[in-house]
């Protein structure tokens, strides 16, 4: 069984001993420390709580409730939802915080809590280790009876969220209902399968295919909306001669998207498309009254497709570290317009600070109609790069620092990033090594416009670690 603490927050698998993964009193445990949090320095407290559809989500959501209500705090409890219409429903209630209850693209028998600021975004570093010193501390007072806090159930967010989108400007709903798109739906059987098909009608797609759209928490496949696991949509696509197929995560925030032969567009270049139309129809007017600039972010381990259509454009791109709270306050800095990670996470910061595959299936559909042509030559549009990824095992005698110090050393005349990890850029290609926060590995993703040369690039910082290491 597993339980991994987190600055971010509490994730493990269901059942166990307590300590030892994700159970009822661990669960207890970090939402008092939470919740206790939150409720300082508020002579009354709000958080919202909501959950995606996986087997333990009803169990989770009525400990972590009650938990709440028993340290004299409100919960709006919005049911099965998404995480971006959490987040945003943290800002619309004026609420202190949020706990979204999902493992993301983890398997059923994982869970977790998600912890989230009064602005609807995951809290910081420190606030996430006060989290965990609370939770080890006897810190905690609950409320006497006559202050215990209310349960308010709230099923409306995920229309107030669609709303929201609509009324962005560069979503066109004209555009996409005048082209009759005929769309797949594939949303492992959580809450995506309520949102997406939801949103799809509001936005005048009345042809829509749902497969895996049951919120039952009853996965039919790997939840990570990678190729392998995406065989099925793929299919249905072609055999359906659908215009696209779209592919959500369990709590909806990552999107991936088949093309109409059954291809995958590719993750990280879900956000490259996205970031495309955005840059080239915002308005410079809009971007002053916004207070935003024509530049782009997104992790060290995302393509540098994003780099240069951002480029061509007349922006500037910037790399965050891994993360989506990194990307965010990197967007912030540079008052980037776009953002997001090569997951298929994408950032709209007019609409809110935080992944949303909702308004991300939205621009898209809006960019494809009017690009006018089918979906696979929207693909093929763009730089077309390949991230190759790769492993190196550790052992505990091996110094990390010192072996990065090496792998540094010997590529010193070559551009460096040391943001997180050690990224080195060779012209358009790169490599990135990273320590893994969960797994003793140095993980290694490299990027060139040939496979090939992605692969060998890989290997060849594998090869110059291993032979460091026996020296």
């Amino acid at each position: 069984m597993t339980l991994i603490k987190s600055i971010s927050g509490i994730r493990g698998t269901i059942g166990g001993k307590a300590g030892d993964a994700l159970t009822p009193t661990d669960i207890v445990k970090f939402t008092a420390a939470f919740g206790h949090l939150m409720k300082q320095n508020h002579t009354a407290c709000k958080i919202v709580v909501g959950r995606d559809a996986r087997i333990s989500g009803e169990m989770v959501n009525s400990l972590v409730c009650g938990t709440l209500m028993g340290l004299g705090i409100d919960v709006i409890d919005l049911g099965l939802s998404t995480t971006p219409t959490v987040e945003m429903a943290v800002v619309m209630e004026s609420a202190q915080g949020g706990i979204i209850l999902t493992a993301s693209h983890n398997p059923k028998q994982w869970n977790a809590l998600k912890l989230l600021n009064q602005k609807g975004e995951f809290i910081s570093d420190e606030i996430g280790r006060e989290v965990l010193s609370i939770a080890d501390s006897d810190k905690i007072e609950f409320a006497e009876v006559d202050k215990l806090g209310k349960r308010i159930e709230n099923n409306t967010y995920i229309q107030k969220h669609i709303d929201a989108i609509l009324a962005i400007d560069l979503v066109d709903v004209a555009a996409i209902k005048a082209k009759k798109f005929k769309v797949v739906v594939d949303a492992v059987n959580s809450t995506g399968g309520i949102a997406v098909p939801q949103l799809l009608r509001a936005l005048g797609v009345d042809d829509i295919i749902e497969i895996y759209c049951t919120p039952d928490g009853k996965f039919p496949h790997n939840p990570e909306p990678l190729p392998e696991n995406l065989t099925a949509i793929s299919g249905e696509v072609k055999r359906n001669h659908a215009d696209l197929g779209i592919v959500v995560d369990p709590d909806v925030d990552r999107l991936a998207l088949v093309s109409e032969d059954g291809s995958m567009f590719g993750e990280e270049y879900t956000l490259v498309s996205i970031a495309d139309y955005v840059l080239k129809n915002t308005s410079e007017e809009k971007l002053a009254r916004l207070g935003y600039k024509r530049n782009a972010v997104s992790n060290l381990s995302s393509t540098r497709a994003l780099r240069d259509i951002t480029e061509k454009h007349g922006g500037s791109y910037e790399a965050s570290a891994v993360g989506e709270v990194n990307v965010v306050k990197m967007m912030k800095d540079t008052h980037a317009v776009i953002g997001g990670e090569g997951n298929g996470g994408i950032i709209f910061p007019e609409l809110h600070y935080g992944r949303d595959s909702l308004v991300g299936i939205a621009l898209f559909l809006t960019h494809l109609a009017k690009f006018g042509k089918i979906c696979s030559m929207l693909r093929e549009s763009y730089p077309d790069y390949t991230i190759a990824k790769k492993k190196i095992e550790l052992t505990p005698e091996i110094n990390i620092d010192k072996l990065m110090q090496q792998v540094k050393e010997k590529y010193k005349k070559q551009p460096i990033n040391e943001v997180d990890g050690l990224k080195i850029e060779f012209d358009k290609e790169w490599v990135h090594l990273r320590r893994s926060n969960t797994e003793p590995i140095i993980r290694i993703y490299a990027e060139s416009q040939s496979e090939t040369t992605a692969n060998s690039l890989a290997e060849k910082l594998i090869s110059d670690m291993k032979q460091f290491i026996k020296l």
